[in-house]
C-alpha cells in the first residue's frame, strides 16, 4: 500500500504543480501588483518617472515599455514583474520617487528592466512556484504519513496477533525516512531559491551599470534604500525576493547568509562602486577582487562583454537640493491624490483642499478663511 500511495502521491504533486505553474505564468504578475497594492499611472500623472523607464527600455533593447506601477508607501523600493519582455511591469514606491534624484532613480529602473530582459521575473515566479508547491505537498504528506501510519500500526498489530508476518517494523522504517526527507526538502528547496534570488540580484545589478554607463547611480541608490528604516507595508515573505532591496528591515540585513533574500547592500555597493568601466567584464572583475577568484557573472555573457566607458552623471552627484526635494516631493504628492481620485477645491483665500472620494458630508469647510464649499 506504501508505494502505491506514494504513486499516487506524485501524480497529485503533479497535477497542482502544473495548475500552479499555469496560474503563475499568465496571472503571476497581476497577483504580484495586487499583493503589492500597486496602481498602475500614465505619462502625464509622473512624466519624470516615465521618461527615465522610455529610456532605459531603449537601453536595454526591450521590444516593448514595461507598464509604470507606483505603490503608496515611504519606503524606498521597486520590483519587476511579468513573464516576458512583451508583458512585464515596473512598480517603485512613493519613497523611492521623493528621495532618489535622477541618476539614482535611473540607476534603480535599470536595474529592474535588466529582470526583464534576463527573464529573471518569470524565473524567480516559476521557482517561487515550485517552493510552494513543495512546501504545501510536504506538509499534507507528513499528516497522511502520520495518520496512515497510526492506522497501518493497528493494522499490523492485529495482524501480528492472529499470527500473520511482523512486516510493520520495516514499514516504520520507511515512513521515518520519508517523513525525514519530507521535512528536509521545504528547506533545502527554500535555500536554493534564495540562492537563486541574491545571483540573479548580482547579474542584475551588473546589467543595470552596463544600461547607464554609471555605476555610481545605483550603488547611491542602493545606499539610501540600505540607510532606511521605513518597512514596505505590503510585503511578505513570499514577494520580498522580488524586490531590488531586502523590503524587511533588521539589523542584519547587510549580512550574507543563506537564508537572506538579497546579497548584502554593502557588498553590492562596493562591488559597484570598484568598476573602472560599465561592462560585464568590469563588473566581473571588480567581483572577483571583492570575492577573491570567485565570479558571479555567466559565461556566455561574459563571451559579449566588450569595452564600455562611464558616462558622466546627468545631474549634480551632491544631495538632493531642498527646493528639488521640495518638487519631488509636490510632484508625487500631486501624482497620488490623483490616482486616488481626490476631489480638489481651491478657494478664493489661496488654501487648495484637497477632497477624499470616500468623503461623505455634503460640504467642507475652509480651515483657514472659514468658507463653507458645496460638493456636488
Amino acid at each position: 500500500y506504501f508505494i502505491e500511495d506514494g504513486i499516487i502521491g506524485l501524480i497529485i504533486a503533479f497535477v497542482i504543480w502544473g495548475i500552479l505553474s499555469l496560474v503563475a505564468y499568465f496571472q503571476g504578475d497581476s497577483i504580484m501588483l495586487s499583493v503589492a497594492r500597486a496602481k498602475k499611472i500614465s505619462k502625464k500623472d509622473h512624466p519624470r518617472l516615465f521618461n527615465i523607464v522610455e529610456e532605459m527600455t531603449i537601453a536595454a533593447g526591450l521590444p516593448k515599455m514595461p507598464d509604470v506601477y507606483i505603490i503608496d508607501d515611504p519606503a524606498l523600493n521597486a520590483f519587476a514583474t511579468g513573464r516576458d519582455p512583451n508583458k512585464a511591469a515596473v512598480a517603485v514606491t512613493s519613497g523611492l520617487l521623493q528621495k532618489l534624484n535622477r541618476d539614482e532613480l535611473q540607476g534603480v529602473i535599470a536595474h529592474e528592466m535588466s529582470h526583464v530582459k534576463n527573464r529573471d521575473v518569470l524565473l524567480m515566479t516559476m521557482a517561487g512556484v515550485m517552493l510552494g508547491t513543495i512546501v504545501m505537498l510536504a506538509w499534507v504528506a507528513q499528516r497522511a504519513i502520520f495518520f496512515g501510519g497510526m492506522a497501518g500500526s493497528r493494522r499490523s498489530s492485529r495482524s501480528s496477533s492472529g499470527g500473520g508476518g511482523g512486516g510493520g517494523g520495516g514499514q516504520l522504517i520507511i515512513m521515518a525516512i520519508a517523513l525525514v526527507f519530507m521535512i528536509l526538502a521545504p528547506i533545502f528547496a527554500q535555500l536554493l531559491y534564495f540562492a537563486i534570488s541574491r545571483k540573479r540580484e548580482y547579474l542584475a545589478d551588473a546589467s543595470g551599470a552596463l544600461f547607464t554607463r554609471y555605476p555610481e547611480g545605483l550603488a547611491s541608490a542602493l545606499e539610501k534604500i540600505g540607510g532606511s528604516n521605513t518597512q514596505l507595508k505590503s510585503a511578505n515573505k513570499a514577494t520580498a525576493p522580488m524586490y531590488i532591496s531586502n523590503p524587511f528591515r533588521s539589523k542584519n540585513m547587510n549580512m550574507n547568509s543563506l537564508t537572506a533574500t538579497h546579497p548584502s547592500i554593502a557588498d553590492r555597493i562596493r562591488v559597484l562602486r570598484a568598476m573602472g568601466g560599465a561592462s560585464f567584464a568590469d563588473y566581473e572583475q571588480a567581483y572577483r577582487k571583492s570575492h577573491g577568484n570567485k565570479g558571479v557573472i555567466p559565461q556566455t555573457a561574459m563571451a559579449m562583454a566588450g569595452t564600455v566607458p562611464l558616462a558622466q552623471p546627468s545631474g549634480s552627484t551632491e544631495p538632493i537640493e531642498p527646493a528639488q526635494a521640495v518638487d519631488q516631493a509636490r510632484d508625487t504628492t500631486q501624482m497620488l491624490w490623483q490616482m486616488n481620485k481626490y476631489h480638489t477645491i481651491d478657494c478664493p483665500c489661496g488654501t487648495r483642499l484637497r477632497i477624499p472620494p470616500n468623503y461623505s458630508k455634503s460640504a467642507v469647510q475652509c480651515p483657514h478663511c472659514g468658507r463653507t464649499h458645496q460638493l456636488k
